[in-house]
């Protein structure tokens, strides 16, 4: 019988981060694979995890998943870790949960720390949609055509950057997006944690007063302050959104969201003495 994979979340910083269960699966398993074996090594042995952890990188992921779907297959049970966070967000592991998905070999998640998600729940900025879109391009062409084809998104934005190029990125949001709310979250659960806020130039006025900038970044990008131009009245895209087959109170929350209206205020009008009533038996 088939083993089991599990992609075990780890702490991002903190070594505390770590879950019960998370530590009880990498005792049991038979391997660990992981980017770097010097860095798990330091989180197993605070916990004294004496598993053997085996490199899974870049560099050597193909060959190597083909190895591990094989014990997998032979009954092994394993778990994928990253150096810190989640695995696969902007790191190794796809190969290999592929494979084991296609193999029909039994997937756990076992949940934890994720640096996009730790910015996101402390920037203060809208949480009911993101987009993240992991490393920005190293190139500026790339980098603005990028920022360019997301201007009109509505969700928060959310993006890892280097801290060698995060003053550059920053520019080009400014340049791209204009004056919108930014976040730079760095060291999150560190001792230096950090998370500044403001416009994309006070950010990068900010840090580029100091002499060094360390630590990857996660920056996170607001809504549009100036919400686009929509002459359609509200009745008639939400019964266009209903004529999609949208059920109506999700139509109104939508629109309700889209235009930046209370959600009561458009119950409101919909439900009104000349508001569109909904058709009922008779």
């Amino acid at each position: 019988m088939p083993g089991v994979l599990y992609v075990v979340s780890t702490p991002i910083g903190n070594l505390e981060d770590i879950t019960y269960r998370a530590v009880r699966i990498l005792k049991e398993v038979t391997w660990i694979a992981c980017e770097d074996t010097r860095t798990t090594r330091r989180l197993l042995d605070h916990y004294g995890i004496a598993t053997r952890a085996l490199s899974y990188h870049d560099h050597n992921e193909t060959e190597r998943a083909a190895e591990l779907i094989e014990r997998l297959e032979q009954g092994e049970s394993g778990a994928l870790v990253s150096d810190a966070g989640t695995p696969l967000l902007s790191d190794p592991g796809y190969r290999i949960v592929h494979a084991a998905a296609a193999a029909g070999i039994r997937i756990e998640p076992v949940p934890g720390p994720s640096a996009l998600l730790a910015a996101l729940v402390t920037s203060g900025l809208p949480t009911d949609q993101f987009h993240f879109g992991g490393f920005l391009p190293a190139k500026q062409g790339q980098r603005r055509r990028l920022l360019e084809s997301m201007a009109d998104e509505s969700a928060t934005l959310i993006f890892y950057e280097a801290p060698h190029r995060i003053l550059e990125t920053l520019d080009d949001i400014a340049e791209v997006l204009g004056d919108r709310p930014v976040v730079a979250a760095r060291e999150l659960t560190k001792l230096y944690e950090e998370v500044l806020r403001g416009t994309p130039a006070e950010i990068c006025a900010a840090l580029s007063a100091r002499d060094s900038v360390r630590g990857e970044f996660v920056v996170l990008i607001g809504r549009s302050l100036t919400p686009p131009v929509n002459d359609v009245p509200v009745e008639e895209m939400i019964q266009a959104l209903i004529a999609a087959g949208v059920e109506r109170m999700e139509a109104m929350k939508t629109v309700a969201r889209e235009r930046g209206l209370p959600k009561r205020e458009v119950y409101k009008l919909m439900s009104g003495p000349a508001g569109p009533k909904a058709k009922g038996p008779k």
